[in-house]
C-alpha cells in the first residue's frame, strides 16, 4: 500500500491495514515529512505523539513529488501496489500525478482512495477541512457543551478518526470485490460526509421537531435520567436508557415511590418532566459516594461509571485485561506504548509491529526493491529528489 496521506484520517486508515499485515510504504515530503511529526510533545525529534499514534507498521520514503523524477518513483511503486491513498486538497493530487486517473491506468488492480475535507465536488470542494472546522460547519459544535457555556471542540477528533475508519471499510470492500472481478476501483471519503453520517439520529430528530436542539452537556435529549451527577465525593455517569432500568435504579437509590408514578413511569414521561426527575435523582445520589453507587447500580445491571481521568483508565484492571495497550522499542525514542488495533481476530494477542518510522528511513531499501542501482539512488539524493 502507498500511503500518500498525512495528518490523521489517511494515516490511521493505513495503520489499520498495516495492523492486519499489509506492507505500508508511507510517502513523505523531503525534509519535514508528515506535518504531525512537528506537533508536540516529542519523545524524540520529528516524532510528535499524534504522528506516533497513527503510523506504526509503515516504512517511510521521502520523495519530492513536485519533480518529474519524484513522480516516477511513485508511479513505479504504483505498478505493483494493491492500494494507494491520498488526502491532498482538491486538484493537488492531479498536479502531483497521484490521482486515480493517473495511477489506475498503470495498474488496473489498484484500489485508489481519496480523502478530502468537503468532497471532490460541490461549492466547497476547494475548502480546506480539519476536524474542528467540520465540527463547526456541520452543527456538531452547536450542540456540544452546556447550554450556558461556550463552544467546545470534541478533543478526540471524531470526524478525522471515523473518516479513516470509513476509508478502511471501503478499501476492504473493494479488496473483496477484486477477488471476483480482478479489477481495482476508486473510493472517495470526506470529513463532511463523515460528519453528516455521525449526525444521523440528530438530524432525524431535527426533521421531526423542526427546532435546533439545545446543548445537553452530558445528557441526552431523548433519555432521562441519562447524564452525569454529583455523588457525595465526586461525579458519576448514569445511563437509565429504558423503563426496566428506571425501576431498578429507583429500587437501589430509595426512589421506589417514583418508579410507577404516572409522571415518571415511561421514558417519555420522564423526558417531559425532566427537571422534576433530575431534582429527585440529584438529591438521592448526593447522599453517598461514587464507589457506593457504582457498586450498587452495577450489581443490578444499571449502566454507570465514574468519570475517570486518563490515568484512571490506564490503571484500571479491565484495560490491562483487554490487551489494547501494546509496547514497543523505538531506536530513537526508547520504550513506547501505543493503542493497539481495536478488532480482536481469532483471539490472537495484539502486537505493535513495526515502530513508526523516521522520515525517509526506508527510502534506499524501497528503491533497491524496485531494482534501482546504488548509483541511481545516490544521484537522486544529490538532486534532492529523495531524502
Amino acid at each position: 500500500m502507498l500511503d500518500l496521506s498525512k495528518v490523521l484520517a489517511g494515516p490511521l486508515c493505513a495503520q489499520y491495514l498495516g495492523d492486519l499485515g499489509a506492507d505500508i510504504i508511507k510517502v513523505e515530503t523531503v525534509g519535514s515529512g508528515d506535518e504531525t511529526r512537528g506537533w508536540p510533545p516529542f519523545p524524540a525529534p520529528g516524532l510528535g505523539t499524534v504522528f506516533l499514534s497513527a503510523n506504526r507498521n509503515k516504512r517511510s520514503i521521502a520523495v519530492d513529488l513536485k519533480t518529474a523524477k519524484g513522480r516516477e518513483i511513485v508511479h513505479a511503486l504504483a505498478k505493483s501496489a494493491d492500494i494507494a491513498i491520498e488526502s491532498f486538497g482538491t486538484g493537488v493530487a492531479e498536479r502531483l500525478g497521484i490521482d486515480a486517473a493517473t495511477l489506475r491506468p498503470l495498474n488496473d488492480r489498484l484500489i485508489h482512495c481519496s480523502i478530502s475535507g468537503f468532497g471532490r465536488s460541490g461549492p466547497l470542494k476547494n475548502s480546506p477541512g480539519y476536524d474542528v472546522i467540520l465540527q463547526a460547519f456541520c452543527g456538531i459544535m452547536s450542540m456540544t457543551g452546556d447550554e450556558d457555556g461556550g463552544y467546545i471542540r470534541s478533543p478526540i477528533s471524531p470526524i478525522d478518526q471515523m473518516t479513516g475508519v470509513h476509508a478502511f471499510s471501503g478499501i476492504l470492500s473493494l479488496l473483496y470485490a477484486r477477488e471476483k472481478t480482478g479489477q481495482g476501483g476508486t473510493i472517495q471519503v470526506s470529513l463532511f460526509e463523515t460528519a453528516l453520517g455521525l449526525l444521523g439520529y440528530n438530524l432525524q430528530t431535527y426533521w421531526e421537531r423542526g427546532v435546533q436542539p439545545p446543548k445537553c452537556g452530558s445528557s441526552h435529549e431523548s433519555l432521562c435520567p441519562y447524564q452525569a451527577f454529583e455523588a457525595a465525593d465526586g461525579p458519576i455517569m448514569i445511563g437509565v436508557a429504558n423503563d426496566n432500568l428506571w425501576r431498578k435504579f429507583c429500587g437501589v437509590t430509595g426512589l421506589d415511590a417514583l418508579a410507577d408514578d404516572p409522571k415518571f413511569r415511561t421514558n417519555a414521561d420522564r423526558v417531559t418532566h425532566r427537571d422534576e426527575v433530575l431534582r429527585h435523582v440529584k438529591a438521592a445520589l448526593a447522599a453517598n459516594s461514587v464507589k457506593h453507587w457504582n457498586d450498587a447500580l452495577t450489581a443490578v445491571g444499571v449502566p454507570c461509571s465514574p468519570i475517570n481521568t486518563l490515568a484512571q483508565l490506564l490503571d484500571h484492571p479491565h484495560t490491562a485485561a483487554s490487551g489494547m495497550i501494546v509496547e514497543y522499542d523505538h531506536a530513537h525514542a526508547g520504550r513506547l506504548k501505543a493503542v493497539g488495533h481495536p478488532v480482536l481476530i481469532n483471539g490472537e494477542q495484539r502486537q505493535a509491529g513495526l515502530p513508526p518510522p523516521v522520515a525517509g528511513q526506508h527510502t534506499d531499501d524501497v528503491l533497491s526493491e524496485l531494482g534501482w542501482s546504488r548509483q541511481r539512488i545516490d544521484d537522486l539524493r544529490r538532486e534532492r529528489v529523495i531524502g
